[in-house]
């Protein structure tokens, strides 16, 4: 795959718009703020979850949400994915009857921006996951990542008050999704990874959010060994991490970060000293 097989459209129609105000000396201002919308879905005839989302990708999210909910398997044959804007509504359709009625009853409302939801018993498979215990992250990379992903246009330099999720391999970003929740960008990337085949050997994930249980969760779940974060952690997420057997890297700014877990993935490969520290999100933003 090229880099950025999907990235975001800052100048998308409907995913922002724009608001006028005053700032703090009182002048008058018009800055674009993201869009935020209700997305109701069913799996066959039964309401699943309403989700905050900025609307983009709805197939994908719903699919990858599934998934990542254990309500989908691998293997299921999706007969259709119908969408209605007008409705905010999803529904997903399979082959395999199904009636998670029992697992819907038991909800937690997630640490995520948006208020993520999980069902059921999200640790279900998680023991039973074996992640690639020969993958490697050259120190490199996570340096190549932060500086194109930072320096790709996005909703996030446009308007902040959004997370992004990237699915890479080496030194090269693949897929790139936002949401105003980072547990549906990286939804929609399982739903796309999914929906096209993409095995999650040699894969890396990058994210601008925080590393919770959640992250740390669906990571396994969708067996990537590898994930990096702008941001920092949560001891839960940490804790998980090191069960799994998955690599997590925190605060990747610059020639910094910091690895809680899978230290032993990490192949020193670049001298810190040659990375130039980074620009703030207003600089990379003046200078696309």
């Amino acid at each position: 795959m090229k880099e950025f097989t999907i990235s975001p459209d800052p100048k998308a129609k409907d995913l922002s718009e724009t608001l006028s105000g005053v700032d703090h000396t009182g002048a008058s201002v018009s800055l674009p703020v993201v869009v935020e919308k209700p997305l109701t879905l069913f799996l066959n005839t039964q309401e699943i979850v309403t989700m905050m989302t900025i609307g983009d990708y709805p197939d994908y999210l719903a699919l990858g949400y599934l998934l990542n909910q254990n309500m989908l398997d691998q293997d299921d044959r999706v007969c259709g994915v119908d969408y209605d804007d007008d409705l905010g509504v999803v529904v997903v359709r399979t082959e395999r009857e199904t009636d998670f009625e029992d697992k819907l009853k038991k909800k937690t409302q997630t640490s995520g921006c948006a208020q993520g939801t999980v069902f059921g018993d999200v640790m279900e498979k998680f023991e039973d996951i074996t992640l690639d215990p020969d993958a490697v992250l050259n120190t490199s990379w996570i340096y190549d990542l932060s500086r194109k992903i930072n320096q790709q246009p996005s909703l996030y330099l446009e308007t902040g008050a959004i997370h992004g999720c990237v699915l890479c391999e080496g030194s090269k970003p693949l897929v790139y999704m936002e949401d105003v929740g980072r547990h549906n960008a990286i939804d929609k990337i399982a739903g796309y990874m999914w929906r096209n085949g993409i095995p999650s050997k040699n894969k890396i994930f990058y994210t601008t959010g925080r590393l919770t249980s959640e992250m740390v969760i669906k990571t396994v779940q969708m067996q990537i060994p590898i994930v990096i974060s702008r941001s920092g952690f949560t001891a839960w997420g940490v804790d998980l991490a090191r069960q799994a057997g998955l690599t997590l890297i925190g605060r990747a700014k610059g020639k910094r970060f910091i690895c809680f877990s899978g230290e032993g993935r990490l192949n020193y490969d670049t001298d810190p000293d040659a990375i130039p520290e980074e620009r703030s999100k207003h600089q990379r933003k003046a200078a696309q």
